[in-house]
């Protein structure tokens, strides 16, 4: 899917379920990591995260465009168009849209964990950055401080 047919499928949504005119922009945004998409309060434009369109499909990307057009034509009218607004929520019921997208798989590196040990007492440390075994000794007998991974 490209820009263009996103711009008519949003346009197409707007008229059937709110039976008024989305008359702005709507882009794929590729640099949006944690949500399905966002409105835009200073240029009414709305952008999609296209990795819900490619893991979950077409059903997911009517479901966030919804969701979406809440906000926008609430925010025209001058009503209520945040998450915790009762006229956003109301809307939202009215139109089918959910109020939060499927999450998407985390493609993140998992974080390495570094493990240290007292050459002394055999305390176990479990660090996410490394640190230097020279500068550091035990907390609890004053021993010296190897790494074990």
């Amino acid at each position: 899917m490209d820009q263009q047919e996103l711009q008519t499928m949003v346009e197409e949504i707007s008229s059937s379920c709110f039976n008024k005119s989305f008359t702005h922009k709507a882009v794929f945004n590729n640099r949006l990591r944690s949500t399905g998409g966002r409105y835009m309060l200073s240029s009414h434009n709305i952008e999609i995260n296209p990795k819900h369109v490619e893991e979950h499909g077409e059903n997911e990307l009517k479901g966030i465009i919804k969701h979406e057009l809440c906000h926008y034509h609430l925010h025209l009218e001058g009503r209520g168009y945040r998450h915790r607004d009762r006229e956003f929520r109301q809307l939202l019921a009215e139109v089918g849209a959910p109020r939060f997208c499927t999450p998407i798989k985390k493609t993140q590196k998992q974080k390495t964990i570094h493990l240290y040990a007292c050459t002394a007492c055999f305390t176990r440390f479990e660090r996410k950055r490394r640190m230097d075994t020279k500068k550091y000794v035990c907390g609890k007998c004053g021993g010296s401080i190897k790494q074990v991974i």
